[in-house]
């Protein structure tokens, strides 16, 4: 197919376009600037990528970067957890679906996959992993990142409602981790703690997943999956302790991991409240360090049994994060 790639400057949008050209795709990439740092995940594939230059929100941008393409990826998504205001979120996380619904009626496209979160979807429990059914939970459902793509889905899985013949799939990705995190994004938190001697890590969890399998997942999605559904693209559910004792273990030094009470995170996140009323950026906020309080157990299972997502070891992920970022 020829796909419109959207958000390929990130850590997903490189794997993604790496993915595509390694199925045979032809890619449009609409992005502000070229792609950061990496060309090899283009290179000696040239002929099959284009770059467009522009705005998301622009519409006549979007519109040159769709002319002929006969499906849409989405990987854009407004993640700064400093912005102070839920509207700073809208224009990306919701209001881009509302343009990519309107483009796919004008330039008669059919396809479309939609990146998400797995925190629009309920954390589970310890004996119960939760499944694409659960409905969003607190804290992230106070989430201003969260609430705003949970939106984005709604106007997506309407979409799919009205139009039958369509092919509209939202995929929900756990913590990815892996190469071409050019920022970085996720690596933040392998950095936070790599060569420690100690540790302090939150009592929460997440589900780990290598982002060349969510990769993979989404690009198969272009055939694969139902109209309308969604599924998550998760991994390996650990809490950050686990996480960082198996981080040490695949880079091979000794660590001691402290866990960090609650409460400490409580009043961190009080601070960070009234920074913000001061109109001060800051991650610090209740509804962000709640988020670090929480385990989370997905079930990957659709997503394993309908997009053929890979299942690869999280020390794998790790290794492919710290050998590209060294290699940088």
């Amino acid at each position: 197919m020829k796909v419109l790639l959207l958000g390929g400057n990130g850590l997903l949008g490189h794997n993604v376009l790496k993915q595509l050209l390694q199925q045979g795709h032809e890619v449009h990439a609409l992005l502000r600037s070229s792609l950061d740092k990496d060309a090899s995940v283009w290179q000696g594939m040239s002929d099959r990528f284009t770059l467009f230059q522009g705005s998301l929100l622009d519409d006549a941008a979007l519109q040159a970067a769709a002319e002929g393409c006969d499906a849409i990826i989405n990987c854009a998504g407004v993640t700064d957890m400093s912005l102070l205001r839920y509207d700073d979120y809208l224009p990306v996380n919701r209001d881009l679906c509302r343009r990519l619904v309107e483009l796919m009626e004008r330039q008669q496209i059919s396809r479309l996959v939609h990146t998400s979160t797995a925190n629009t979807i309920g954390y589970g429990t310890p004996s119960q992993d939760a499944d694409e059914r659960a409905p969003m939970q607190p804290p992230f459902s106070r989430s201003y990142y969260g609430l705003s793509k949970r939106e984005g889905e709604e106007v997506l899985l309407q979409a799919a409602r009205r139009h039958a013949d369509w092919h509209i799939v939202v995929v929900n990705p756990g913590f990815m981790i892996g190469a071409y995190d050019t920022k970085p994004s996720s690596g933040t938190l392998l950095l936070a703690g790599y060569r420690k001697p100690l540790m302090v890590a939150p009592r929460g969890g997440k589900s780990f997943v290598h982002v060349a399998d969510a990769a993979t997942a989404i690009v198969n999605a272009l055939e694969c999956g139902q109209n309308g559904h969604r599924y998550l693209l998760t991994g390996q559910n650990l809490s950050l302790k686990e996480f960082y004792q198996l981080q040490a273990k695949a880079c091979g030094y000794r660590q001691w991991i402290v866990p960090l009470p609650n409460a400490v995170l409580a009043v961190a996140g009080w601070c960070g409240d009234l920074l913000r009323l001061c109109g001060l950026r800051t991650q610090l906020s209740t509804r962000n360090v709640r988020q670090l309080m929480v385990r989370e157990y997905y079930d990957n299972a659709a997503a394993r049994t309908e997009l053929a997502m890979p299942q690869t070891e999280i020390e794998q992920a790790v290794g492919d994060f710290f050998a590209w970022y060294q290699s940088h």
